[in-house]
């Protein structure tokens, strides 16, 4: 309907320059957008306000002159003029109800488009030192990342999921001290623990399965313990595989699968790291201080200069960084997108400056990055601080044992990634209309138990019946909600050009209250075969976009709750 509008504008444009009431250089973008009050009509265009001062018109003379020119149209029932100069269009029954034809016709690709034409896209999401379980701040990233993913899939992108492992450098030495503490039999409490030891209980599970001999299968490895207490090196790569395994165990649980799992120690062992500071050398941007080696971050927009090579000869976690993203450039990723905790928001502009340094082609403000804030998590309104499993933290499979995927990952995605979010876990459990997840699951599962009582009547849903009397929907609430769904391929776009989820999540809380207040409103079981069958439509039309909508945010459309 909205395309539909913009056409019909276009066409007017079109008339008003040849009548000579417009320049004929004018070319404006024309806006369309859905009205909050129906009694001003479906959609409305605030075009005669734009144009006026080009036109030297007043605003609403150039709107009369503009729904004058109107083509004329069986999709727009009226047109109005409101206040200074807005034009508001009332979508005819009929027109407006062909988007129900649309998503039976389409089903789960409705909303989907190829707009991005196939380009690659590669999104790094979670990248969790394998230190420990996935805590809930991961679970954030985990949710925000799989989503934009799913997101860009479904506007034509080919995607590349990526985990980064940070499986070199001073926290993998201590996980290796901690867990080899834990095989002497060595507690948090005494003399000999390291001193920045992880103290959770998982490390005791390690050290366990360690002397056992246990083999660990963890993507591209396969280690078994060698049981010697005093081997670090053996129990460094054997710590490292085993919680390396227990993580993706934590995302399998949250739904969320990776196509590459890239490993930091690897850009040492090819030489990418050292030959990257070759070419920052090479090119003239570092300094020798103080014994160390400083990058002039400072020539490309950081507020300070960064030390890239320590006086121990170490590099700092900013180079391998740098090389670790010209690795993504040299792959071909010419959009990538990090989804990374807001801690991580002081590297955004120094990896941006070394990648400008290494004057490899690679444009100014590259790569993209989405920050979200941290999660506090309550249980009868009392932050829950600790896990059983982790000892200082909350789990992302705590959450998910507490309240289940779809609850976590909706409630982890349902806000602002820049936003600060409480996880209230006593509201994500609860089976009422105050949690969002169960309000929208519930819309879908209506739909569901209403065509299981029409089986029991012995009415099925006719699909030809009710594409033929698609005019027969009538009641305000049945054009609210086929407005509604009208808006849902927009909805997904723009949420995919600007790598929000959240917008899915605020669509289908909106759709569900549509769908809600019609429900109430209009019997569907009625005797009339024809408006039976074109409600039962309307509503299977709503539980399809339901169902698309959850699923790119990774939750489930149960038929029953």
């Amino acid at each position: 309907m909205k395309d539909t509008i913009i056409s019909l504008l276009e066409g007017a444009l079109d008339e008003l320059k040849r009548q000579d009431v417009l320049p004929s250089e004018l070319a404006p973008t024309i806006k369309v957008d859905p009205t909050k009050d129906k009694a001003h009509g479906d959609y409305a265009t605030n075009l005669a306000l734009m144009l006026a001062k080009p036109a030297g018109r007043k605003p609403r003379e150039l709107a009369e002159a503009l729904v004058e020119a109107l083509p004329a149209s069986d999709a727009v029932s009226k047109v109005e003029i409101a206040g200074p100069g807005f034009v508001n269009f009332f979508a005819a029954t009929d027109a407006a109800a062909q988007v129900i034809r649309q998503v039976l016709d389409e089903g789960d690709t409705f909303g989907r488009s190829l707009s991005g034409q196939g380009q690659k896209v590669q999104v790094e999401f979670v990248s969790a030192n394998p230190t420990g379980p996935l805590h809930v701040g991961h679970g954030r990233g985990a949710a925000i990342g799989d989503s934009i993913c799913r997101l860009l899939e479904a506007v034509g992108y080919d995607v590349t999921r990526e985990f980064y492992y940070n499986d070199a450098g001073a926290q993998i030495s201590n996980l290796a001290l901690s867990v080899q503490a834990r095989v002497k039999g060595i507690d948090p409490e005494d003399d000999g623990w390291p001193a920045d030891g992880y103290r959770g209980g998982y490390i005791i599970d390690v050290a366990n399965s360690y002397l056992a001999g246990d083999t660990i299968h963890a993507d591209d490895r396969h280690v078994t313990g060698a049981a010697d207490p005093d081997d670090l090196d053996a129990i460094r790569e054997f710590a490292v595989a085993y919680l390396r395994r227990e993580q993706d165990l934590d995302l399998r649980a949250f739904g969320v699968e990776f196509d590459v799992y890239f490993l930091e120690s690897s850009l040492y062992r090819d030489g990418k790291v050292a030959a990257t500071a070759e070419r920052l050398a090479e090119k003239g941007h570092t300094y020798e201080q103080d014994g160390a080696t400083w990058l002039r971050t400072t020539d490309f927009g950081d507020d300070k200069d960064r030390v890239m090579r320590k006086q121990d000869g170490h590099y700092t976690y900013f180079l391998p960084d740098v090389a670790y993203h010209l690795d993504k450039w040299q792959r071909g990723f010419t959009t990538v997108i990090n989804e990374q905790g807001a801690d991580h928001h002081s590297t955004v502009t120094r990896v941006r400056a070394g990648l400008q340094a290494l004057e490899a082609g690679i444009p100014q403000g590259w790569p993209d990055y989405v920050l979200h804030q941290m999660v506090m998590v309550t249980r009868s309104g009392v932050e829950v601080k600790l896990s059983k499993r982790a000892g200082s933290y909350v789990t992302v499979r705590d959450l998910i044992d507490e309240v289940g995927r779809d609850a976590t990952r909706f409630f982890l995605a349902a806000r602002r990634a820049d936003s600060q979010l409480t996880f209230d876990i006593d509201l994500a459990r609860s089976q009422s209309n105050d949690n969002p997840v169960y309000y929208v699951q519930y819309a879908h599962a209506r739909v569901c138990s209403m065509l299981r009582k029409a089986e029991s009547l012995a009415q099925p849903f006719d699909h030809a019946q009710a594409m033929d009397h698609l005019a027969r929907l009538e009641a305000e609430q049945e054009k609210a909600l086929m407005n509604r769904l009208a808006r849902y391929p927009e909805v997904v776009a723009h949420a995919a050009a600007s790598r929000e989820p959240q917008q899915i999540a605020q669509y289908l809380l909106d759709l569900a209250a549509e769908f809600h207040t019609c429900y109430n409103a209009v019997k569907v079981m009625v005797e009339d075969d024809a408006l039976r069958n074109v409600r039962m439509a309307l509503f299977l039309a709503a539980r399809q976009v339901l169902r698309n909508g959850l699923d790119l945010m990774g939750v489930g459309a149960p038929e029953e709750m």
